[in-house]
């Protein structure tokens, strides 16, 4: 009898390798394969190759609830199968994961830039995520959020299963105060601060995003913090979350963010990160009411950024602009 399609996962039966989850595929409950080997080599075979996932399947790393797959496996629409995929050799990111605070509940991170912050795509192993969880000693970590590979700062993490809908809902709803920092050229004639909105839009399987016409869904504050030699440093504080919002919002202003391989021009994409060139945004502090103990709470970024950090003779303006 075929399992009920609503139901939910069981717990997984492969642990953790090198701090990344099994891969969680559920057997679609319409499904007219014979057998769970017969779905496994439609849905893998074109992508790693018919000979990989018949090794694959001989070598048990297929695995049911009730065990490894085998070859004569029936297919059960509803159920769900585990493996750990291979991972391929990834570019070691050589900069330090601070911890800024932990407790029993949550642990906030200050990422390093060209860290990701969860297992995606190519970047697996090298994620904030996974390694928190090798040195930790704390499997069960998840993210509440994510940042950007490419910006440095802090990301929330929850220590408990139990607690991560609270935290995830903050984010959700909008109801934690980011602040980021950013560089890029000092222009006079773009008044500062104002409040930059947009409509930003994502196509799947496009790096950038775009500004287009239709009702706003991105907000932002930019302040001129200080200035000198061309540059700036700018407070950049969002009141929504898209997809690369602040860049494409400093970039609109004629201000792209310094070594920004996106915008204004994509860049051919590079075999291996320069880790001389980091995109200078910086997350720099995070401000929300824990939903499990009604504290404000606030953290800053150690970090700086390095077109900026050791800078002289900057000039801080007197009297904001409305």
């Amino acid at each position: 009898m075929a399992r009920r399609p609503g139901r939910k996962a069981p717990s997984a039966p492969l642990g953790q390798r090198e701090g990344v989850d099994p891969v969680r595929v559920r057997l679609p409950g319409d499904g007219a394969w014979a057998t769970v080997g017969a779905f496994l080599h439609d849905r893998y075979g074109a992508a790693i190759g018919a000979e990989r996932v018949e090794a694959m399947l001989a070598a048990g790393r297929f695995v049911t609830a009730d065990g490894p797959v085998r070859a004569g496996t029936p297919y059960e629409g509803g159920g769900w199968v585990w493996f750990h995929r291979d991972f391929a050799a990834e570019q070691p990111v050589p900069f330090a994961l601070r911890i800024v605070h932990r407790d029993e509940r949550i642990v906030v991170a200050d990422k390093p830039h060209f860290l990701a912050s969860v297992p995606r795509g190519r970047h697996i192993t090298e994620t904030a995520l996974a390694r928190l969880r090798r040195e930790l000693g704390v499997p069960q970590l998840s993210a509440a959020h994510r940042l950007d590979r490419l910006t440095a700062g802090l990301v929330l993490f929850v220590v408990r299963p139990q607690d991560r809908g609270a935290y995830q809902t903050l984010f959700r709803d909008r109801r934690v105060r980011k602040e980021y920092e950013g560089v890029a050229r000092h222009d006079p004639g773009v008044e500062l601060p104002r409040v930059v909105r947009s409509r930003i839009v994502k196509d799947r399987g496009v790096i950038a995003a775009r500004e287009a016409p239709g009702p706003v869904n991105a907000e932002s504050r930019v302040e001129l913090l200080a200035h000198r030699a061309g540059l700036a440093r700018y407070r950049l504080l969002p009141a929504t979350g898209r997809t690369h919002q602040l860049r494409v919002h400093m970039n609109a202003l004629g201000l792209p963010l310094l070594n920004d391989p996106v915008y204004p021009l994509l860049l051919p994409e590079a075999p291996a990160d320069d880790f001389g060139r980091p995109l200078q945004l910086l997350a720099r502090a995070m401000e929300f009411t824990d939903p499990l103990t009604g504290r404000t709470v606030r953290w800053e970024s150690a970090r700086e950024l390095a077109a900026w950090s050791g800078a002289s003779g900057e000039v801080r303006p007197s009297t904001p602009r409305a």
